[in-house]
């Protein structure tokens, strides 16, 4: 067999690897903490029925590539909670995670993915915006339906929630609106304090 193949081949092996990382929010049933995987996918499902609330047009292909992947690096370096104190070492495991797990590809589809991987990070083009705007949207809706499970369970409040997901309006003003009546309504229904 070719070199190429099998190295695709191992690659698709390693990256079932996250379906065992669990992040720290709950499903929309509240019946259990969701992996990587189930994000991820749910997160292409997202891109495809919202994309006309993308502040600018996007190419959907893109974006769907870097919704897939973006959490790949986490089978190295570990959920970390967006609300995280630990950026530096998040950012240092996660770079390294990228680096082993894409280095397992052909040369040029790991170049491929690891600039996608740099690009969603940097969060400066306009698919990484709102690839990082549904990235957001997706754990404060499932807040929202579970009663704010996962920031009772880590003692989130109400502004650091607002303060650290308004960058979903770089990528959608729409769904900003939308993310922050969700909160505000949990704050005005204290399920979580304000400050």
């Amino acid at each position: 067999m070719e070199e190429r193949f099998i190295k695709q081949i191992a690659f698709i092996i390693e990256v079932d690897k996250i379906k065992h990382i669990f992040r720290k929010t709950r499903l929309f049933d509240d019946s259990r903490h969701e992996n990587d995987a189930e994000h991820s996918w749910h997160l292409c499902m997202m891109a495809m029925i919202l994309q006309e609330y993308s502040n600018e047009k996007i190419d959907l292909l893109k974006v769907l590539k870097m919704v897939i992947i973006h959490d790949i690096v986490e089978i190295d370096a570990g959920d970390y909670i967006v609300y995280t104190d630990k950026q530096d070492e998040k950012k240092e495991k996660e770079l390294a995670g990228a680096k082993r797990i894409f280095g397992l590809l052909p040369e040029d589809q790991s170049k491929e993915m690891f600039n996608l991987w740099q690009e969603f990070e940097a969060k400066e083009t306009k698919e990484a915006k709102f690839a990082a705007a549904l990235d957001r949207l997706e754990p404060l809706m499932q807040n929202y339906h579970t009663k704010a499970a996962s920031w009772k369970e880590n003692d989130i409040k109400g502004d650091r929630v607002l303060g650290v997901n308004k960058q979903i309006k770089n990528g959608s003003t729409y769904l900003w609106e939308f993310a922050k009546d969700m909160i505000e309504e949990c704050i005005n229904l204290g399920l979580i304090e304000k400050a």
